[in-house]
């Protein structure tokens, strides 16, 4: 797991959305899992200002899905789908032909979460799946205690993560649903690149928990350990609880230019 520690979370966006857009110069089809909340707009913006600069194409970028309310309509404001739409698609200028994700409006919710693992394989699986981190160490919707080999399936949120996402419902915590589809943490493990954006000091402990505790499912972000390629991208807040704080900024300082996020 590599650590880059950055001084706020515009320059974690910028960099974060340079590695997106040397994959897309690689593979201009590839599959980007991206995630909902405050967290990863700085990424969006940042790659949305380079589409606009014409420094990188998305015309056959495709988008994947990490998660979604169960219950509400796809075109409802705050559905993930919709999010999504207004955060990613319509900035990169894709298509919502190229935008996979699972119905959380489904009559058969498990049909819907099996379904939905079976069509990121069929799409040659996610390139690079960015990640957000709960303050309780949840990524996806993996609640404390999730199994690390768990595939797409429906979770009820802890009241702490209902609390923590009414402010998108007008802060009215009643209005936030008590279930979601998310894709698992062996799913989320199948991304060839994993990037976890942190940023705040309110994530710090989350942090420290991911990078230097034990592999615990406890923990969920802490199953980053387990993949050869994972990135922790975290402003200085969030890295106050780092002990290792100072090797990361030595390695990160002496990287090898070629070898890239």
């Amino acid at each position: 797991m590599e650590v880059v520690i950055v001084p706020d979370a515009r320059a974690g966006g910028e960099l974060i959305a340079e590695a997106m857009a040397q994959l897309l110069r690689r593979k201009p089809d590839a599959l980007l899992g991206v995630a909902t909340g405050s967290t990863p707009l700085p990424v969006y913006q940042a790659l949305a200002a380079k589409v606009a600069a014409g420094t990188v194409d998305t015309a056959r970028t495709r988008v994947a899905q990490l998660d979604e309310y169960v219950g509400l309509p796809a075109d409802h404001p705050e559905s993930y789908r919709s999010v999504l739409a207004r955060e990613v698609l319509a900035p990169l200028g894709i298509a919502k032909a190229a935008f996979l994700g699972p119905d959380g409006s489904a009559e058969d919710v498990r049909a819907a979460c099996t379904g939905y693992d079976a069509a990121l394989a069929a799409a040659g699986g996610v390139d690079l799946q960015l990640l957000g981190i709960g303050t309780d160490g949840h990524i996806g919707f993996n609640e404390p205690c999730s199994s690390l080999a768990s595939r797409t399936r429906i979770k009820t949120l802890t009241e702490q993560t209902r609390e923590d996402n009414a402010r998108f419902f007008g802060g009215d915590v009643d209005q936030v649903p008590y279930h979601v589809i998310t894709q698992g943490i062996g799913t989320i493990l199948e991304a060839r690149h994993l990037v976890l954006l942190a940023t705040g000091e309110g994530k710090a402990d989350a942090v420290a928990a991911t990078v230097e505790g034990p592999l615990a499912a406890v923990c969920p972000a802490s199953a980053l350990q387990l993949h050869p390629h994972a990135t922790v991208v975290v402003d200085e807040p969030a890295a106050a609880k780092l002990k290792l704080a100072g090797y990361f900024r030595h390695a990160y300082a002496h990287k090898p230019d070629w070898q890239g996020l």
